[in-house]
């Protein structure tokens, strides 16, 4: 019987090897997915999961189930060190670890349930029936890791619309990956299934 991810980092806090690597056989192709779609460079990816690894075995004892899953704290430090990655090679400095990623933001996230029944191709998809100012700005932002001040400069727009981009983006990217999962729009508490 397959053992769960909570089964699994308790047992990674223990020292079990074994453990982490079921973790990895269990995540590594999407913490991957996610790095290279930011870095857009396998072997940097792979860097980027295996630090996140690292991390994870480092940290598991840390590891509080109620403020997120297994899988949301392992994406978060790969996308935090994706970024990182950008961000130092932009700026020629150095780059800082994070041992921990601080994932205290998704705590009570409905959208741990989504994120379980929707993949990489929904996701694809959704981005891809975005207006193209909105898709813009949502790649710039969470593939490239810029903020929004570095979107408004390189692409000449206003802040506040670069803002509202966003927010719409993410918005309707909610509702479509929402709808694109059977399950989806039961996990979600009722004031966000309303919707407008």
């Amino acid at each position: 019987m397959e053992q769960t991810d909570s089964e699994l980092i308790s047992a990674v806090a223990g020292g079990d090897g074994p453990a982490l690597m079921a973790l990895y056989d269990r995540y590594n192709r999407l913490a991957f997915g996610l790095a290279f779609r930011i870095l857009n460079d396998a072997t940097a990816a792979e860097e980027v999961v295996q630090d996140a690894y690292l991390a994870l075995w480092r940290n598991s004892t840390s590891f509080d189930s109620s403020r997120g899953g297994i899988k949301t704290w392992l994406l978060t430090i790969v996308h935090n060190r994706a970024i990182d990655r950008i961000r130092a090679a932009k700026s020629r400095g150095t780059l800082v670890e994070i041992e921990a990623a601080d994932y205290s933001g998704v705590a009570s996230d409905p959208w741990d349930g989504v994120v379980d029944e929707i993949d990489g191709a929904d996701v694809r998809a959704a981005v891809a029936e975005l207006p193209d100012d909105q898709r813009a700005a949502v790649e710039m932002a969470y593939f490239q890791g810029l903020t929004h001040q570095e979107i408004a400069d390189q692409t000449g727009t206003p802040l506040g619309t670069i803002k509202g981009r966003l927010r719409l983006g993410l918005k309707k990217l909610s509702s479509s990956l929402a709808d694109s999962s059977p399950h989806a729009r039961d996990s979600l508490p009722a004031h966000d299934r309303a919707g407008p």
